[in-house]
């Protein structure tokens, strides 16, 4: 009897989705015992913007949140997901450094490691890929979808191909922007499955309202394991209900085996944290309700919510819309990459600098010109030479794997932050966020020495972005 496995996300992308990423590891500590008897496939729970969010707003080691939630979850494979060369920065990283992420990840914890790259170049997650293999991970690739004409099944077998050759172990089929329709994962599915022998997994979110419809074309063309979130954080930018999936696939050919008694026992914790997000203003039921004009402007959740967060701080929220309208026609411009962190940010970011600056690449952003000028890859379309012309100004593009003009890093980043690890893991924290980092250093530094005033009250760390 085929068996769905089920991917629980709500430890991580649910509420990134949602509340960006602002749960805190007291909140979840509770629950942990008993999501750890559910059964699920895996739990994500790490990764992603979580790291960022630890150090920046919540006063969090991520490290020490990772082996908080392997000791409290020691039965359930614990997930992460990784941005191939940028690891969870918002840049390509030295060789060294991703291959010594890798390493301390699965050291603290981390069962299954899903890598993808925001512009679907293989060559920039080969490292991360041989370094997980080397260290007995789990090994998913994930393909950032996305809707366009380069963007046929055929562009994805081939890519698939590709990721098997690098020596995956599973390949996760990406709808970060809720772009997937119910008949394209069907016939998506059917392709990869025809194409490959590795297991397939299905990641959607629910923003336009498709999500578990594509989830069950997706069951009844072959996928093995699908990604959903507790109904309380499910829904709108979110996942789709793992309850009702649970439900739906019950006593069928693709019954997950979850018992959903069980799961609805769990569900009373996370409504008393939904209803503690909404009063506080970090989650805005605009979130919940599905809206079918991401499949218009391919927006995903999480860059739904920076923009109007962006345009909140300008006092241009009546923008929204014209932002929007924007995001498709700098991403043209851009090669059609596919909008997931970083790629998201930096065409969000200059679609809202265009619409504010009421003149279009009057200001361009720093990163908008690193990704037209290659720094971040091969984007899926050439990028038209005269536009890059017009934004590189004097700068000659980059065509070749953009982490081959990096020197080794590691040892460099050591000196840097030498006054402040207290922990290994500590250097990969600087090498990724810098001067954030070194904030939380200094703000651990005076807990330790009894100078911190409210540093271990969490909720008052927290600030909306």
């Amino acid at each position: 009897m085929a068996k769905i496995g089920i991917t629980e996300t709500v430890l991580r992308d649910a509420h990134q989705s949602l509340i960006a990423t602002r749960m805190t590891t007291d909140e979840m500590l509770p629950i942990l015992p008993e999501l750890d008897k559910i059964g699920f496939r895996s739990i994500e729970c790490w990764g992603g913007a979580t790291f960022d969010s630890c150090l920046r707003f919540l006063n969090e080691d991520p490290w020490e949140r990772l082996r908080i939630l392997k000791k409290n979850m020691p039965n359930t494979p614990l997930q992460m997901l990784f941005r191939g060369q940028n690891m969870l920065g918002y840049r390509h990283y030295a060789d060294d450094v991703v291959e010594y992420f890798v390493q301390k990840s699965i050291a603290n914890g981390i069962d299954v490691i899903r890598i993808f790259d925001a512009l679907n170049d293989i060559r920039n997650l080969e490292t991360a890929i041989k370094a997980s293999k080397k260290e007995g991970a789990h090994t998913q690739v994930a393909m950032s979808f996305t809707t366009g004409e380069v963007f046929t099944d055929e562009y994805y077998v081939n890519y698939a191909k590709q990721i098997e050759s690098a020596g995956a172990d599973s390949i996760c089929i990406k709808d970060m922007a809720a772009l997937l329709t119910p008949y394209r994962a069907e016939s998506l599915v059917k392709a990869l499955k025809k194409a490959t022998d590795l297991p397939i997994q299905l990641h959607t979110h629910y923003t336009s309202g498709l999500a578990s419809m594509c989830l069950i074309k997706a069951a009844e063309a072959g996928v093995d394991v699908i990604d959903t979130a507790m109904s309380p954080l499910a829904l709108g930018t979110s996942h789709a209900p793992t309850e009702s999936m649970v439900a739906a696939f019950a006593g069928t050919e693709y019954d997950t085996g979850l018992d959903l008694v069980k799961l609805s026992e769990l569900r009373p914790f996370f409504m008393e944290l939904r209803e503690k997000y909404i009063k506080s203003g970090l989650l805005d039921p605009k979130m919940l309700a599905a809206d079918a004009k991401t499949l218009i402007y391919q927006v995903p959740g999480g860059m739904l919510s920076n923009l109007l967060s962006q345009l909140k701080q300008a006092g241009k929220e009546d923008q929204l819309t014209a932002v929007l309208e924007e995001v498709p026609r700098v991403r043209k411009d851009a090669g059609f990459p596919p909008l997931v962190t970083p790629t998201s940010q930096i065409v969000g970011t200059q679609a809202v600098f265009n619409i504010i600056g009421g003149e279009r690449y009057k200001m361009v952003t720093k990163e908008f010109r690193a990704m037209v000028r290659g720094e971040y890859g091969k984007t899926p379309l050439p990028i038209d030479p005269e536009f890059q012309k017009m934004i590189l100004k004097d700068q000659e593009p980059i065509t070749c794997r953009p982490a081959d003009l990096l020197e080794p890093e590691l040892d460099k980043l050591r000196e840097e932050c030498a006054e402040w690890i207290t922990q290994e893991e500590d250097v990969l924290s600087y090498a990724q966020f810098g001067q954030v980092a070194v904030k939380f250093f200094e703000k651990r530094r005076d807990k330790m020495f009894g100078l911190d005033g409210v540093h271990g009250n969490a909720e008052k760390q927290i600030h909306p972005v």
